[in-house]
Order: C-alpha cells, then structure tokens, then sequence
C-alpha cells in the first residue's frame, strides 16, 4: 500500500528556515502531483503549496517569496524549503500526492513550531 512519509518539522525561531520532505513508498508508480497543506489549531487545512503535471507550481499569497516547493521524480519524494518563517507559519504541515486524476495519498503530517 502507498504511503506518504513526512519528516523535517521542528521548533525554530523566527525568521529560521526549515526544509520538509516527503516520500513515497509502497508503489512502482510515479506521483504525479504533490501538495503542501497546513492546519493551525482552530483553523481549517489551508494549501500551502503545489507542483502538478510538468512543473506547474503555485503558492498561497502568505508563503510566496519565502516558501519553494521541488520534487525529485526519481525518488518519489516531495521538499518544502521554508524561509524567513512567522509564528503564523506553525501548523501541522502534511504533504498530499496523487497518481493520475484520481488517486490521492496523505501523510500522517509533521509539526512545525515558530517561536517569536
């Protein structure tokens, strides 16, 4: 079965960076698509972060310029390289992968703590 595993989240303090990842394993097939997402405590999960297809990337406006998001195909694996975080940045990040139009995979999430 497919699993997305998230690993690098952290506490850092402002204006820190940090660099998460995601892997799959338990498939041959490519992930096709990935996102980013994050959830704050009492807020709803908001996407951070996309690269679908050939390399379309999109970022929410709050992350733009700081945030950037690669893959490596080979690998199956999925970066969020994040910079100049804000305690606004901390959430529970969790990374999404789908497989053709339909498929789509969770990870289990990795927390990311900024303090001021």
């Amino acid at each position: 079965q497919v699993q997305l595993v998230e690993s690098g989240g952290g506490l850092v303090q402002a204006g820190g960076s940090l660099r998460l990842s995601c892997e799959a394993s338990g498939t041959t097939l490519r992930i096709d698509h990935w996102a980013w997402y994050r959830q704050a405590p009492g807020k709803q999960r908001e996407l951070v972060a996309s690269i679908v297809g050939g390399g379309i990337i999109n970022y929410a406006d709050s992350v733009k310029g700081r945030f950037t998001i690669s893959r490596e195909k080979v690998r199956n694996t999925v970066y969020l390289q994040m910079n100049s975080l804000t305690p606004e940045d901390t959430a529970m990040y969790y990374c999404k992968g789908q497989i053709g139009s339909s498929v789509t995979y969770w990870g289990q999430g990795t927390q990311v703590t900024v303090s001021s």
